[in-house]
């Protein structure tokens, strides 16, 4: 005995708006997850950016030499940018630093300042400090 089963017309057609529809729902979720990805990424650096207005006013330098001590506190800490920017906010806003983030601070202050009077001995054509020849 043979059976036949007979198969609605449209029976394509409902199986792939089944199949689209989950292609568009995962589709719509990486699309959130990207969103988030990068509205994370977006506060990251305006707090970044808010932590080297801070640098550039205390320390009187540029923002290349201002995001550069901020990133040295960072690798001395072993923290990530945005925390370690975030952190120098905080302190702006009297929540003290941490000893680690004060220690990385002053060392990164020394190298900036060193980096700076080398530079200004270059251009007023003084030693810089080093063994003559």
């Amino acid at each position: 005995m043979q059976r036949t089963t007979m198969l609605p017309e449209n029976w394509w057609d409902l199986r792939a708006e089944a199949v689209t529809g989950k292609a568009a729902a995962q589709d719509a979720e990486a699309l959130r997850a990207e969103i988030e990805q990068l509205r994370r990424a977006l506060a990251g650096r305006m707090v970044i950016d808010q932590a080297c207005g801070m640098v550039m006013v205390l320390t009187p330098c540029r923002r290349g030499p201002a995001r550069n001590l901020l990133v040295d506190m960072a690798r001395q800490c072993n923290t990530k940018l945005p925390d370690v920017a975030a952190a120098v906010v905080a302190a702006w806003e009297g929540e003290p630093l941490s000893r680690l983030m004060q220690r990385a601070l002053q060392d990164a202050l020394r190298r900036l300042y060193a980096e700076d009077r080398r530079c200004d001995s270059r251009l007023t054509g003084e030693p810089s400090g080093r063994g003559g020849p």
